[in-house]
């Protein structure tokens, strides 16, 4: 009977931590999210359809965006989802108003069907991380036609 009760006075011990862990995240965010001159992202796209390009090409992309809090944004980094997605963005701090960019390349080597690939970008930003994605379709490169009575070598 002891033990029963040592167990169930853990068990509600571990869930009243676990509860109050929950809603200190939750102030945290709230605060964050809550600053009004905090920076923001106002992409002009934060989509970008290639459409169809042929295996070993590359796609490139620039995607414009505006600062629209009154705090500078910083963002700290911007990753590829894989290493055939690869962003150039801005180092410097993006001022209140001002427009920048973040180029994206896609290099089709190696991949074949319908892609969404995406750039994650981690900042300053209310939007963070904020999430840029290029799709579209890599076909197959045709095989070239051999002629009759030819060999390779």
């Amino acid at each position: 009977m002891k033990k029963n009760l040592i167990f169930l006075l853990s068990i509600l011990l571990i869930s009243l931590n676990s509860f109050a862990q929950d809603q200190d995240k939750k102030v945290l965010t709230d605060l964050v999210n809550e600053n009004p001159n905090q920076a923001s992202f106002n992409f002009e796209k934060d989509e970008f359809d290639f459409g169809k390009i042929t295996q070993g090409e590359s796609s490139t992309y620039e995607f414009k965006f505006t600062n629209e809090g009154s705090e500078p944004l910083v963002i700290a980094k911007a990753e590829g989802s894989c290493g055939c997605t690869v962003p150039i963005y801005p180092k410097e701090p993006i001022m209140k108003g001002q427009t920048a960019i973040i180029k994206v390349t896609f290099n089709s080597t190696g991949k074949s069907g319908v892609q969404d690939k995406t750039v994650t970008i981690t900042s300053n930003a209310k939007q963070n991380p904020m999430v840029l994605h290029m799709k579209g379709i890599v076909e197959k490169a045709s095989e070239p036609a051999s002629t009759p009575g030819s060999t390779t070598k």
